[in-house]
Order: C-alpha cells, then sequence, then structure tokens
C-alpha cells in the first residue's frame, strides 16, 4: 500500500482548490509531488490531455464540487461505486479519484521516462464515467480510527508472541506506530505532521490523526511483506505473519479513504 497514494494527493489539494483555500499553483505543485508531470485525458470538451490546472478548472464547470479517493484491491472494491468498466481500471491501478457532484471518475496510469540514471516518472489521469451511488466500505473517521487501533494492537500482540523480527524493523515499526496512537503523536491543530505536510489546508485534526496512524500501519505492512522474514523460521510462522497483517493491511486501507474523504463528508453534513 502507498503511504501517500497519488489519488490522496489529487484529491485533498483539488478539494482545497475547489475550495478556494488553495492556489492553483501550490494546489498542482502539491499534487505532482516528485513526478515530472501530470495530465488529464478524457476530459469533456478536450481532444487531448492538458494540465491539472486546466483540468481542475473544467471539472468545477462541469459541477464537480468535490473529490474522493477509493483504494481497492482484489476482493475489496474500497471507495468504488461502478460502472465495471471504471471499477476494473481502477483495481488494475490500486487508487482512483471519484468525483462528488458529477459522475466521473479518474484513474492514474504511469510511465517511467529518461535516460538510464535519470528516469522519472509521469502520469496521466484518464477520466471516466462513474455511477453516482454511495462508496463501497468506507468507514467514518471514527470508525476507522477505532478500528485501525484495534488491529494494530492485535497483529502487535500477534508478531510479538510469534517473535517475527524481535529485533528488526517491522517490530520496531509496530511498536512506534502503536505508541503514536496511544501517545497522541499526530499534531491535532493543523493539517502538518513533523516538516510535512500530511493534508491541505481545510481537513479537520481528526483526518490528519487517522492518514498519520494509517500511513504509519502501511510502512509496517510494507516493511513485513517486503523485507526478510526476521525471526520467523518456519513456514508455518511466515503464514500466520501474513494472516495477521492481512486485516490490518485492508483496515489501513479503509483508514486512508476515510481520511482524504473527510472534506467531502463534512462539506456534505454542514450542507443538511
Amino acid at each position: 500500500m502507498l503511504s501517500e497514494p497519488r489519488s490522496g494527493r489529487l484529491a485533498a489539494w483539488g478539494n482545497a482548490l475547489l475550495a478556494g483555500l488553495a492556489s492553483p499553483d501550490d494546489a498542482v505543485l502539491a499534487i505532482v509531488g516528485e513526478d515530472a508531470v501530470h495530465r488529464v485525458e478524457g476530459l469533456p470538451g478536450e481532444s487531448a490531455p492538458v494540465g491539472l490546472t486546466l483540468a481542475l478548472g473544467r471539472l468545477r464547470t462541469l459541477g464537480v464540487a468535490g473529490l474522493r479517493v477509493a483504494l481497492p484491491a482484489p476482493g475489496h472494491p474500497l471507495g468504488l461505486s461502478g460502472p465495471p468498466e471504471f471499477n476494473a481500471r481502477a483495481l488494475e491501478a490500486e487508487e482512483a479519484v471519484v468525483c462528488h457532484g458529477s459522475a466521473f471518475g479518474l484513474v492514474p496510469e504511469v510511465y517511467e521516462a529518461g535516460p538510464a540514471g535519470d528516469v522519472h516518472a509521469e502520469v496521466v489521469w484518464h477520466v471516466l464515467p462513474v455511477r453516482q451511488a454511495p462508496p463501497a466500505d468506507v468507514p467514518s473517521l471514527g470508525e476507522a480510527e477505532r478500528e485501525l487501533a484495534e488491529a494494530l494492537r492485535e497483529a502487535t500482540e500477534v508478531l510479538s508472541k510469534l517473535d517475527v523480527a524481535g529485533s528488526g524493523p517491522v517490530a520496531e515499526a509496530a511498536i512506534d506506530a502503536y505508541r503514536a496512537r496511544v501517545g497522541g503523536a499526530a499534531r491535532s491543530d493543523s493539517s502538518r505532521g513533523g516538516d510535512r505536510e500530511v493534508l491541505a489546508p481545510g481537513y479537520p485534526p481528526r483526518a490528519v490523526r487517522v492518514l498519520e496512524l494509517a500511513q504509519r500501519v502501511g510502512l509496517l505492512v510494507s516493511l513485513a511483506y517486503d523485507h526478510g522474514h526476521g525471526g520467523a523460521v518456519s513456514s508455518a510462522e511466515m503464514r500466520a505473519r501474513a494472516e495477521a497483517l492481512r486485516p490490518v493491511e485492508r483496515t489501513a486501507r479503509r483508514a486512508q479513504v476515510a481520511a482524504y474523504n473527510a472534506f467531502v463528508e463534512e462539506r456534505e453534513r454542514g450542507a443538511r
């Protein structure tokens, strides 16, 4: 799971721009991040790919009032609402942005370009029709925070009992993430965590807290899956580790989506 999915940056800063809380230049700079360039293809009224500034402005004129994130995985269409073509493209990319207020969605396609030693990423966002319906399996921020804390506690206990990576980075990451939740390490008065911007302006502090914890859990999962076997010396122990981490990874993705989507959810509640 990406610690900061491109769809998250697009949704967060796109929401800030649509709400007048960020300038076009600041929003585009944050969305692009370390990539070389982002373009949007398939936008109604445009015959060729366009830049993010024009695309976000055009989406606003098409009725888009906010942006939500989807982070689907096989067997878990998290944040999606159809139709099948859009769901399939989003599942292949493992992420997507779904527009609120108009029936469009955006799925990223990433290309590597440049000579050896200087390779950079270029991103094309494909605009596709979506079904306007409640997104699948997205919890509230409160639910996400409770689920994440519980899943992390259970996984930490299981990994400790198995002595999986008992002296390595996986256990350290798990303990760090759990202590961060208990100690309230995330800032509660701004959308900044440490020296980096966690979310764009306008997001509630609880969304920042939930996203920071979800990203820490994502680090735990990626370390456990990608780097070594730790103290697990048998296939049974390794299977037990995978079984312990699977629901944690799912819960962390749900929490990420809840955090990124909190901007739209709060605006909807305020409009009622």
